[in-house]
């Protein structure tokens, strides 16, 4: 077994489910067992057939998902409709050869299915700050062949500097950035403001763009909009508003106001498209 955070880590299919994991995968991914509510069970039973990630395609892109320690990685293992009413409308708003932007992209969930969308010709701006997060990110990308995709290791954030970050309890792709009184176990981190990552990513638009920051999200998207030019918004938002209680000022309100359109609302994030 290759250790989870292996500098040189077995190549995309070395992990490859055997046979027992991959009866349990089917299964979950054809009926109720899916849901949120099952997948650390099943997580915990795939572990037992064979302990550590397994290497898979979702969304037709590659990645090694290390299913014990992320709520993403084991939504998209399980499910194979996860966030799929977000990619659909990620997907609607992206042309092929088009631009989208991931703000906290975790292991590429979004990103890297978006890159087999918009094609060799488009470009994908995936921005994570998390060492291991990005390291499985990079993983991923690699074995899903998205050149052109560019990784940015960084918190997106109200200014160029850096913010310490932390992960709470064992849901790696909860780790949020720290707004009050830091634990030990938090983690310093490059922060730069998204237009200067645009700028120097060398993108002149944006067609769509999915946050999802654990409740900086304000911090990160209305000094956007404040400093980039109308022709650099996206004309297309997915943002999480789960932690919407930890903002300092409403985003998706500002982006209203800036001309956006609230289109749809899920449970976990609110869909918004400018004309």
């Amino acid at each position: 077994m290759t250790p989870d955070n292996d500098a040189s880590p077995a190549p995309f299919g070395a992990l490859a489910p055997n046979a027992a994991q991959a009866a349990i995968i089917r299964l979950a991914r054809r009926t109720r067992l899916k849901r949120g509510a099952f997948r650390p069970w099943l997580s915990r039973l795939v572990n037992l057939m064979r302990a550590g990630p397994v290497d898979v395609q979702y969304q037709g892109a590659s990645f090694r998902f290390h299913h014990q320690g992320s709520a993403t990685e084991r939504g998209a293992l399980f499910n194979p409709d996860y966030n799929l009413e977000e990619l659909d409308f990620l997907r609607g708003h992206t042309p092929d050869g088009g631009v989208f932007v991931d703000v906290g992209a975790n292991v590429g969930t979004f990103a890297l299915v978006m890159a087999r969308h918009v094609g060799p010709q488009g470009k994908v701006i995936a921005i994570e700050p998390h060492p291991v997060t990005f390291a499985r990110l990079s993983f991923n990308t690699a074995a899903s062949a998205s050149a052109q995709v560019r990784l940015v290791q960084a918190a997106a954030g109200e200014s160029d500097g850096e913010l310490l970050i932390e992960t709470d309890g064992g849901n790696l792709g909860a780790s949020h950035v720290v707004t009050g009184t830091a634990s030990a176990a938090a983690i310093k981190v490059p922060s730069l403001r998204l237009a200067r990552i645009l700028g120097e990513a060398g993108a002149t638009k944006v067609d769509a763009l999915k946050i999802d920051v654990e409740g900086f999200e304000d911090r990160v998207l209305i000094p956007f909009f404040r400093e980039a030019s109308p022709a650099l918004w996206p004309r297309a938002v997915v943002i999480e508003h789960l932690s919407q209680k930890d903002w300092r000022e409403d985003c998706i309100a500002d982006m209203v106001a800036r001309g956006f359109a609230v289109t749809k609302k899920t449970r976990s994030n609110t869909f918004l498209a400018r004309g």
